[in-house]
């Protein structure tokens, strides 16, 4: 029992790369001063993440690392997020969280491309062009209200808490941020990093803050400036270049109504390992 909090913990804390169950309790509690109905989604994606790996026979070091979890986490979130709760919703998390898992196995498979956040991506889209074809009402719809100034800590603490979707406080972010720094500082520095750097950019979002504000610009950011970073100074230059891209990446999706999700941090960490890879040949 003890073993099975632990991989549940190692699994909330993987969505920030952190393979450590008291990081991953620290962003629940993150999630929970946002919503608690949010937490307890995370939660059952997670598990049902989790359980799907084991009853499929996968690497035992990999569930334990909670490898398995993390694209689980995300999809019951996001479930929460984007559907109205109620029967149906849940059985779609299922489905969801279950074929995150598998799909993350078929990127194991592989080396070229590592999965990532991939796996949840590639389930939510389906889910959302099922639900916008066959079940319309249960999608959910949010319309943010129009600011007209920046608000630069609100902006940097949601660039953190929208990695997991959690835009309503500054706490959420506040806790991710506390889970990595107990994992890892170097982490935690490419996280303030990743945050702020995305601040730098506000231009580009002409006249109304509204997604500057809500940290739907920078949380891609979070996640490249963790991947990519070290404590090379080289690592460092690789970090920010992937951050610049998934700015710029998150920015054309956003004006094309796209659901990015997390989309734009796969993309350019990809693109920027390819670059790396490419000089390091030569």
């Amino acid at each position: 029992m003890q073993e099975g909090f632990l991989i549940v913990g190692r699994g909330l804390g993987q969505v920030m790369f952190q393979n450590n169950a008291v990081s991953g309790l620290l962003m629940l509690v993150g999630i929970a001063c946002n919503s608690w109905l949010l937490a307890l989604l995370a939660l059952l994606g997670n598990f049902v993440g989790t359980v799907t790996a084991f009853f499929s026979g996968y690497s035992k070091e990999d569930i334990e690392d909670g490898l398995y979890g993390f694209n689980g986490t995300l999809v019951g979130i996001a479930v929460g997020v984007f559907m109205e709760p109620g029967v149906a919703s849940l059985l779609l998390l299922v489905a969801g969280s279950m074929l995150s898992t598998w799909i993350a196995r078929v990127f194991a498979y592989q080396k070229l491309l590592p999965g990532f956040t991939a796996p949840f991506i590639l389930a939510v889209w389906l889910l959302q062009a099922l639900c916008r074809g066959w079940f319309p009402s249960l999608l959910s719809s949010s319309v943010m209200p129009e600011e007209t100034a920046a608000d630069w800590f609100r902006a940097f603490s949601l660039n953190i808490g929208q990695v997991m979707f959690q835009g309503g406080t500054v706490l959420s972010g506040l806790f991710f941020l506390a889970g990595i720094l107990l994992n890892s500082r170097v982490h935690a520095l490419y996280t303030v990093w990743g945050a702020l750097l995305p601040l730098g950019m506000v231009w580009m979002v002409g006249s109304d803050y509204a997604a500057f504000n809500a940290g739907l610009l920078g949380y891609n950011a979070v996640l490249c400036a963790i991947a990519l970073g070290d404590r090379s100074w080289a690592g460092a230059a690789w970090a920010t270049l992937s951050v610049t891209l998934s700015v710029l990446l998150q920015v054309w999706g956003m004006s094309l109504g796209m659901t990015t999700l997390t989309a734009p941090f796969v993309v350019s960490v990809w693109l920027v390992s390819g670059m790396r890879r490419a000089l390091c040949r030569k």
